[in-house]
Formats: structure tokens, sequence, C-alpha cells
């Protein structure tokens, strides 16, 4: 089951107080980006982040899931509707998001 267009638009109305999230389409799912680092996906209407210290420290008891089969766990936010919360979550995991990977450019 894909991630609706309906809960892409509530969860980035949720996100919208924190500044540089963008979110891009892949296979029917979306990854959003925080300042064009990846900091979680939603699949199946679900949000998942990365699982960093920082998310560790916050979320001590989110499960763990794959966003699809095959890839690796990522915490599960159960409660989308505290703003203030994912907010604060967010710009926490900012500083330990990983760099994105350069391109190799194409000769």
């Amino acid at each position: 089951m894909a991630t609706s267009k309906e809960y892409l638009a509530f969860i980035l109305d949720q996100l919208s107080l924190i500044d540089g999230i963008t979110s891009r389409k892949m296979m029917g799912e979306y990854i959003i980006y925080h300042h064009g680092k990846i900091a979680a996906y939603l699949c199946d209407d679900r949000l998942l982040v990365k699982i960093l210290p920082i998310t560790e420290h916050k979320l001590p008891n989110a499960g763990r899931e794959p966003p699809y089969d095959g890839a690796k766990d990522m915490l599960l936010i159960e409660d989308v509707d505290d703003r203030m919360f994912l907010k604060d979550l967010f710009e926490a995991m900012y500083p330990e998001l990983p760099e994105p990977k350069k391109k190799e450019k194409k000769t």
C-alpha cells in the first residue's frame, strides 16, 4: 500500500514549523528531507525516522520497522499530531543526520 497524498499533505503540514523540510516521491512512497539531508520516510502512511543517538534518546519506546522489505529499520513515530514534539525532534536530529552522498559526474 503506497502512502496517500492526503497523508503526505498532513505530515508536511505538521512539519511546517520547521525550516528546510522538503519531500520527494520515490516508488509510491516519500522521502522527507531536512535542509537536503534524508531525515525520514513516509511508507504505507507511517512516519519513520532514522535511527540516531538523539532519536533513540527521544523515542526510547518507539517500534523499529523497515520502511520497505530489505531496508534497514527506522523508528516509527506514532504521535504525529504533536507539532511541537516533531519540531523539537527534527531540529535535534539535524546535526546527527549524515551528509548527502555526492553524485559522481558522468563523463
